[in-house]
């Protein structure tokens, strides 16, 4: 009985792990063919087939091309490291000062920015002529809206945000400089690299929102 269990368990698991790859396959694949062939372009049975699964299985794990990209956006936004990028922008929020906190977000702008900033891309070339695509680019940005407008309350309960600022002007500028046009503007057309990017956004949130450091002078 001890040894059915186990074997049950042992077979659950492995078709777990078999329906993860596949997953991770679909995903790859389809990442690599939207951004080279374009949304519209990229049909569900070119996906199926450089992932080797079947086009039935894509549509019951994903329910179509707008499921499966919410589910790129969604692995994009989970970063590179071992916990999810989010996870870890949550924590920041407990750190001393806000110089710090704009230089954690920074830092995990460099992770996720180059994942996920292609693909809002993608989705906002597509959403000009697809309603499909155009509803996922707007649930995009009412969710980085959502996520920037929280970040600027931890922001301001930091208390080192210039006097006068209102919530609206903090979650402005967060919202602005952790675009998917800026990211385009700098990385993708002048050929910066991630981490100069990330510096870029460090220093222009700081600058725009927080009074200067203890120790530093503002420049005149």
């Amino acid at each position: 009985m001890t040894r059915q269990v186990k074997t049950r368990e042992y077979d659950a698991s492995n078709r777990r792990a078999a329906a993860a790859r596949r997953r991770r396959d679909a995903l790859d694949a389809a990442r690599e063919l939207m951004l080279r062939d374009g949304y519209a372009a990229t049909t569900m049975a070119a996906i199926a087939a450089a992932a080797g699964v079947s086009p039935e299985t894509l549509y019951k794990s994903f329910g179509g091309k707008p499921g499966i990209v919410r589910a790129l956006f969604r692995q994009a936004l989970e970063g590179s490291g071992q916990e999810p990028a989010e996870e870890r922008s949550n924590r920041l929020r407990g750190v001393s000062t806000g110089h710090e906190l704009v230089a954690g977000w920074a830092e995990l702008a460099r992770e996720v920015a180059p994942r996920g900033a292609p693909l809002v891309l993608l989705i906002r070339e597509a959403a000009a002529s697809d309603p499909r695509a155009r509803s996922i680019w707007d649930e995009m940005e009412r969710s980085r809206l959502a996520r920037m407008r929280d970040n600027a309350r931890a922001l301001m309960a930091t208390g080192d945000v210039r006097p006068g600022l209102t919530l609206r002007d903090v979650t402005d500028v967060l919202f602005t400089v952790s675009s998917a046009e800026m990211f385009e503007l700098l990385v993708i057309r002048r050929r910066w690299s991630a981490r100069r990017f990330a510096r870029f956004q460090r220093e222009t949130t700081a600058g725009a929102l927080l009074v200067p450091a203890p120790g530093t002078t503002k420049a005149p």
